[in-house]
């Protein structure tokens, strides 16, 4: 049975788990860090109270007392070294802190990406042709990478700022809590307009990233096109296009850096108002001697250090908002329930001989209209048929049914006398060899993209392949060989190379069906004339299912199924066919072609 994509909420709790003990030791040094930014002022109120202002000491420590009843340059000296192992402390904290947080950041996006990727190849073809490819990219990528840095950035920090404004408080408090009032006098305006623009901000994050992923998938679509683009002079068309829809993006982002600021302004405002009274009414009972000058001092800097995580919490706010939307858009995405799985008791195709039926076949498009009503045929083991009709009679689209990455909607199809639906999706797959009408090639070695035909063959067999497709020739010509460097999608080679690459990537699988949509349909007649060759050779004993235009090269074919409006119009071997007179004969005249039975004389 296969395996299903998990939701993100088991993902994230999954790697969590896995990682306790880097997530706990962040929580110390956390813990260290908040202490080390407490503990910060102290040595100040020390120096300026006890030994600058000569206070009597209130200290219940023996250490501070012992410090500071000593050598007054000594006494300043050791609590200036305090400070420094202070700041020390707290650097050595942060320092591990973000590593490893950091790293479980980093561990969590490699998981998402993998199960994104996995996901997205598990659904079916009618998902990826409603689906822009350029908004799938800007998921994998930059919805996980936010994902990651609020995890690595800002979880742990929001902890981390939390307690230190809690233990801010509490000595605050211990201190005077009259003190401590008016410094959180300013709080409740505060929360109140954070939340205010956080729920403004949240909107705002989500219409930000649909516009950059439109923006990610007119990219996606035109680089791949740029030689159309240029061969119609349409650059600038494409470019104010692309600007139209890059100026959406601009002020949608325009408008959150906006609402970001404004965030950050109001926490100035607020944070001036809140320092200024402080120190006004700390001043005043230094004054009366209910506080000394150093409580004063703690109450400024640590009204002053408060702000500060406040503002970040502001900062991760924003953070966290996008995260929001990148995870919705993540989990919508991996809610998404493939359409074509494996059954639970399906068996393994092998070995199978060929006997293809299709049966009452009923199958339409999403967004179109029925295709197939009624598609019935079958194909003896061995036999090379010819699928022939014009454009749109669905002679592809039966292709693609064969190798199930559609489902049809009524009827069955049958491979040896089972339903292709009882079968595991993988071995079915593996036991048919396809050569579309444009073969599409990766940007790694030639040798890679024959094996990806069957990973586990030997080289000799990745050799024999390559010479029965006829491409070892020009393989051997190239410098490096079968160790070439293609270009993306195989740019560097003619169509008539990738074809033959392509078939050679058939071959090596040694499959019991073999599918070739359309093969020498944008090659040149010497390249053609080499892949029919080629496929002559191959066919030998296989069943064979070709889907062609050029009729001339299916005189001698088993039998020949003429595809009209989505039926199957006439059936028969091709000297049937134009005995018959009918749809057949039609096509094959409007190809110019000259016959030279006597059945078609006699008939003419």
């Amino acid at each position: 049975m296969e395996k299903k994509s998990r939701p993100l909420k088991h993902i994230v709790v999954s790697h969590l788990a896995q990682v306790k003990v880097s997530l706990f030791l962040a929580a110390v040094c956390m813990l260290g860090f908040t202490a080390a930014e407490l503990l910060g002022p102290w040595p100040l109120k020390f120096i300026f109270d006890y030994i600058l202002l000569e206070k009597a000491s209130a200290s219940s420590s023996p250490l501070v007392h012992k410090i500071i009843q000593g050598d007054k340059s000594l006494s300043i000296i050791i609590l200036s070294s305090f400070m420094l192992l202070i700041a020390l402390s707290r650097g050595t904290f942060s320092y591990f802190q973000i590593f490893l947080t950091s790293r479980v950041g980093f561990q969590l996006v490699h998981k998402l990406r993998r199960e994104l990727f996995s996901h997205l190849q598990l659904l079916s073809l009618s998902f990826h042709d409603r689906t822009r490819s350029g908004e799938l990219l800007t998921k994998i990528t930059g919805d996980t990478k936010i994902l990651r840095d609020v995890f690595s950035d800002s979880f742990l920090e929001l902890i981390s700022q939390v307690m230190v404004l809690i233990g801010m408080l509490l000595v605050m408090a211990s201190l005077s809590w009259k003190l401590t009032l008016i410094a959180l006098a300013t709080f409740p305006i505060l929360i109140y307009t954070l939340s205010s623009l956080y729920k403004k901000l949240k909107d705002s994050q989500r219409k930000q990233r649909k516009r950059e992923g439109i923006v990610a998938s007119k990219i996606n679509e035109l680089l791949p096109a740029i030689s159309l683009v240029q061969s119609f002079a349409r650059e600038q068309y494409e470019a104010d296009l692309f600007d139209i829809d890059s100026t959406k993006t601009l002020k949608q982002s325009i408008r959150v850096a906006r609402m970001v600021a404004s965030t950050s302004r109001t926490v100035q405002i607020i944070k001036a108002f809140g320092i200024s009274s402080t120190v006004l009414f700390g001043a005043l009972q230094a004054l009366k001697g209910s506080m000394t000058p150093g409580d004063v001092l703690i109450f400024s800097t640590y009204i002053n250090s408060m702000y500060g995580p406040i503002q970040k919490l502001a900062k991760i706010a924003v953070q966290i908002s996008k995260a929001m939307t990148s995870a919705e858009r993540i989990s919508n995405l991996l809610e998404i329930e493939p359409e074509i799985l494996d059954r639970p008791d399906a068996i393994k195709a092998q070995h199978l001989k060929g006997d293809i039926l299709f049966d009452a076949v009923a199958f339409a498009y999403e967004r179109e209209g029925t295709l197939f009503k009624n598609l019935s045929f079958s194909i003896t083991s061995g036999q090379r048929v010819a699928l022939v009709g014009t454009s749109g009679a669905g002679k592809s689209t039966i292709a693609k049914l064969l190798l199930r990455l559609y489902d049809i909607q009524g009827g069955a199809i049958l491979v040896d006398g089972i339903d292709i639906r009882n079968y595991q999706r993988a071995s079915l797959r593996q036991e048919i060899g396809i050569v579309a009408q444009d073969t599409i090639l990766f940007g790694t070695s030639i040798k890679e993209n024959i094996l990806y035909g069957k990973p586990d063959a030997t080289d000799e067999a990745v050799l024999e392949a390559a010479k029965m497709a006829y491409a070892h020739d020009f393989i051997a010509a190239f410098p490096d060989g079968y160790e070439t460097i293609l270009g993306e999608r195989g740019s560097t080679l003619s169509g008539g190379q990738r074809q033959r690459i392509g078939l050679a990537r058939a071959i090596i699988k040694q499959p019991s069906i073999l599918i070739l949509d359309e093969p020498t349909s944008a090659v040149d007649a010497e390249s053609a004339k080499l892949i029919h060759e080629a496929m002559d050779r191959f066919q030998e004993g296989k069943t064979s299912l070709v889907i062609i235009h050029q009729f001339n090269a299916i005189q001698d074919y088993d039998k020949i199924i003429v595809m009209k409006n989505g039926q199957v119009a006439e059936v028969g071997t091709h000297d049937d066919l134009i005995s018959l007179n009918g749809y057949y004969t039609e096509l094959y005249r409007h190809q110019g072609l000259e016959e030279s039975s006597t059945s078609l004389k006699n008939r003419d």
